[in-house]
C-alpha cells in the first residue's frame, strides 16, 4: 500500500477539508399574512398561517418584565 513521502501541512489539510464546513442558507419566503421571513411550505412561526387559512394559535408574547 502506498505511503505519502512527505507530511502534509497543516494548512494543506484544513484547505482540502474548507469545502465540507462551508454553510448555506436555506431559500426563505415572505408570509402574505405578516410579511415576515419564513421557511416555504412550513407554517408561519409568527402569525401561524399556512396556504392563506390559521392553523396553530400562536399568543401573543408577554412584555418583557421589569
Amino acid at each position: 500500500m502506498p505511503l505519502p513521502k512527505r507530511k502534509h501541512s497543516k494548512a494543506r489539510r484544513d484547505r482540502r477539508r474548507s469545502a465540507n464546513s462551508k454553510l448555506y442558507l436555506p431559500g426563505l419566503s415572505i408570509c402574505p399574512q405578516c410579511k415576515k421571513i419564513r421557511l416555504p411550505h412550513r407554517v408561519c412561526p409568527h402569525c401561524g398561517y399556512y396556504n392563506g387559512k390559521p392553523v396553530i394559535v400562536i399568543e401573543a408574547k408577554e412584555e418583557k418584565k421589569k
